[in-house]
């Protein structure tokens, strides 16, 4: 069972059915209310965040879980503190459950002898388990299946962990996923097929955009970035909407460059699943603490 969430990989395709059928009952309003009051999380963000953050502290506490406030800014992190000793304090000092976002790729790896569950909140361009997760249910409620799907990814491939962890799940689940990408972003330790927007938007059923991730890129490339031009070369224009099939959805990770990834009209439009992601992400983030915790009670 789940000790810790930290990568796609390690999920069976029962245990990601699993999630989202509890995910799924939670968000129909039957979930076990206030379940595991008494009960300790700390959320560890080294890295921005919004949505991740805000839907992890909003499932947690409607699961009745105390938040341990813990700020990296203000923490002995800045006194040169490692990870796994400020993860062993908090163990230590009673709390139950970690949310971690790091820069660094595979973090969780220093963590083995942690004794506390475990859930990676993204782990620098490395895996996104939750944001998966979120992406599957959302994509389970529009199709009721994934066999024979086909799932366009566009943009910062060789920088994204959803990028990653969707590639592992969804071809798992049995859809057939493809990238998009500008020549400098394309990730060669991923073995989906690289094609041309333009040749494949017709036939797609689900469009993935993600956010250009200026913060991992060298100082070079931002400098000659052109807005414009990637919208135009890569993102998803009002013409290309408009050649998708009906049955067709667009999702996003979010935070959403508007204009670049995606027509800002867009963002809203009757095919943008964007924000029902968000909606599923703090119900799917509930179903991870609840078994992650309850496999740490049955130890």
């Amino acid at each position: 069972m789940m000790k810790h969430l930290l990568s796609m990989e390690e999920l069976s395709i029962e245990e990601i059915y699993h999630l989202i059928e509890t995910a799924s009952q939670y968000k129909a309003g039957h979930y076990p209310d206030k379940a595991h009051q008494q009960q300790f999380v700390a959320n560890l963000f080294f890295e921005n965040s919004t949505r991740t953050k805000c839907s992890f502290e909003v499932a947690e506490q409607k699961l009745g879980l105390s938040l341990v406030n813990f700020e990296t800014a203000t923490s002995s992190v800045q006194k040169g503190e490692s990870l796994y000793d400020t993860c062993k304090t908090l163990e230590h000092i009673g709390v139950d459950l970690l949310v971690i976002r790091h820069p660094q790729n595979a973090y969780y790896k220093e963590l083995a002898d942690i004794n506390i569950p475990i859930a990676n909140a993204g782990d620098g361009s490395g895996q996104h388990p939750t944001q998966s997760l979120l992406d599957i249910m959302t994509i389970y409620e529009e199709f009721k299946d994934f066999a024979g799907l086909n799932i366009l990814i566009c943009g910062d491939i060789k920088n994204s962990r959803v990028a990653r962890s969707n590639y592992d799940s969804l071809t798992k689940l049995g859809a057939h996923v493809c990238f998009s990408s500008p020549p400098q972003w394309i990730d060669d330790t991923l073995s989906a097929p690289y094609v041309d927007i333009d040749d494949v938007i017709e036939e797609v059923d689900i469009v993935m955009l993600l956010r250009v991730q200026h913060e991992r890129h060298e100082a070079a490339s931002q400098t000659s970035f052109e807005a414009q031009h990637y919208h135009e070369q890569f993102g998803l224009t009002k013409s290309r909407y408009e050649r998708l099939k009906d049955s067709a959805i667009i999702m996003h990770p979010a935070p959403v460059n508007r204009g670049v990834e995606i027509d800002t009209s867009l963002v809203e439009a009757p095919k943008s699943r964007i924000f029902k992601q968000m909606e599923n992400g703090m119900y799917l983030r509930m179903a991870v603490i609840n078994e992650l915790l309850k496999e740490k009670e049955n130890h």
